[in-house]
């Protein structure tokens, strides 16, 4: 067993005895890669409110958006605050598929210290309610007969926006213009002023405007229907047999803190987990629950890792590493 996973396993076995060596003394700063509006800034800001009304902290949380480079600028914050127990970050996939892509990114997950996976989360397609396209073979359909000419609003070049929209116009021959947004606000922003046709956009993000009649759902990028869209067509079923590309979102830490930080973050993330808010919260935004320790996290990079290495060549993306 590796060095680095047994001392992990230690860290989860021993649990709160561990946590009680720490509590933070002034607000911890929780660091997000998007701009106000996007997935990880709005689950990090429920995620605040929900530790706060539980009380599993004694210091107030407060987010700070570094969006840039897909990721790449909030990953290397971290890693410049090593030893700093009073941070934590929010990741998603696309801190680990961005490093796979850009030599320029320098830091990784592993840089990272790893606390908790908290959700696994699909996505939707959608489109403007007034807009012509019914499903998603009637978008494909006019984007090959225009080449170039629609437009899909989107987060970085490695999110899960551009590699679904890669695989699709691989499998289909269709080509759209991919544009990115630092922020979610500002994807759908595009989307609802008619800038752009269309997008892939998470549950949690695009639930307020699905239920104000303002979005319609072409298909779900999951293997099967959730729950709150049982009439919406996965990929497959709409026809596409292309491969679902996950996402992942939980915490780590910067590198280099002590064990005791570990645990003790570990331990507020495990009680959150737990609370009648957060099982609330996962069924209203159609999150799937996927909580690991700290342990399981650090296991679960490399299988992550070496799931979208194989997606990103499959659409034709470029790997670097």
């Amino acid at each position: 067993m590796a060095p680095k996973i047994a001392f992990l396993i230690a860290l989860s076995l021993a649990g709160s005895a561990f946590a009680q060596g720490f509590k933070p003394t002034r607000p911890v700063e929780v660091v997000v890669h998007t701009g106000p509006g996007g997935g990880s800034d709005v689950l990090a800001r429920a995620v605040a409110a929900m530790i706060e009304k539980e009380s599993l902290l004694p210091v107030r949380m407060q987010v700070v958006n570094k969006a840039g480079g897909g990721s790449a600028v909030a990953a290397a914050y971290l890693a410049e605050k090593a030893g700093d127990q009073n941070t934590i970050g929010f990741f998603t996939g696309v801190w680990l598929t961005t490093p796979l892509t850009s030599n320029a990114a320098k830091v990784t997950l592993k840089d990272l210290t790893p606390i908790s996976r908290l959700v696994l989360e699909p996505a939707l397609i959608a489109v403007k309610a007034d807009a012509p396209y019914r499903t998603l073979g009637d978008f494909i359909a006019a984007a090959k007969r225009n080449p170039g000419q629609l437009k899909q609003s989107g987060g970085s070049v490695t999110s899960r926006d551009n590699v679904v929209r890669q695989l699709l116009q691989k499998a289909s021959g269709a080509r759209w213009v991919f544009i990115s947004f630092p922020g979610g606000g500002e994807r759908i922003a595009a989307l609802l002023g008619g800038h752009v046709d269309m997008m892939v956009i998470e549950p949690e993000e695009a639930g307020q405007h699905i239920r104000a009649g303002n979005l319609r759902v072409l298909a779900q990028v999951n293997e099967t229907r959730l729950r709150g869209f049982p009439d919406v067509p996965t990929l497959r079923e709409a026809g596409f047999d292309v491969a679902v590309v996950p996402q992942v979102r939980g915490v780590v830490a910067p590198p280099g803190i002590p064990a005791a930080n570990v645990a003790y973050w570990e331990d507020v993330f495990r009680r959150l987990t737990r609370t009648a808010s957060w099982k609330k919260y996962l069924e209203d935004n159609q999150f799937e629950d996927g909580y690991q320790g700290s342990a399981e996290l650090a296991k679960f990079y490399d299988e992550f890792t070496g799931t979208m290495r194989g997606i990103l060549q499959e659409a034709g993306i470029k790997v670097v590493r």
